[in-house]
């Protein structure tokens, strides 16, 4: 269980930082390509309520794929990095490339977004095949 709960605790925190790094900084300015697409908060730059969710969130995305790997009896990176994989093709990749499809924005931030939950989910794989056999 200690070991569960510090892939969660790395996975989340070093997510977190790819987050930032895909989705806030990579393509940066492509975000005003549509402004009027964007609540009026968050072009105000208010928007660290949902940053802090959005943080929230991305924790307990990392959290389901670590438990998904413990469920599945992953023992190895290669194994944890197979299923935060497949995770990013169940979930993550089709919404955001299906959304990029309907609402208008820049495609610059619909492959941010797919790179940036890529590497969340293969950290929690990789974090889950580390540092759950050892538990």
């Amino acid at each position: 269980m200690g070991m569960a709960f510090a892939a969660i605790l790395v996975a989340g925190i070093a997510g977190t930082f790819t987050d930032w790094l895909f989705m806030g900084v990579l393509f940066h300015s492509a975000y005003n390509t549509y402004p009027e697409i964007w609540r009026p908060g968050i072009r105000a730059g208010a928007d660290k309520g949902a940053i802090v969710w959005a943080s929230a969130l991305g924790f307990v995305m990392s959290a389901a794929a670590i438990v998904l790997c413990a469920l599945v009896g992953i023992g190895g990176i290669w194994g944890g990095l197979g299923v935060g994989l497949l995770v990013w093709i169940a979930g993550p990749l089709p919404v955001i490339v299906i959304n990029g499809m309907f609402v208008k924005i820049d495609s610059k931030i619909t492959v941010a977004h797919c790179l940036g939950y890529l590497a969340r989910l293969l950290i929690a794989g990789a974090a889950a095949g580390l540092l759950l056999p050892l538990s």
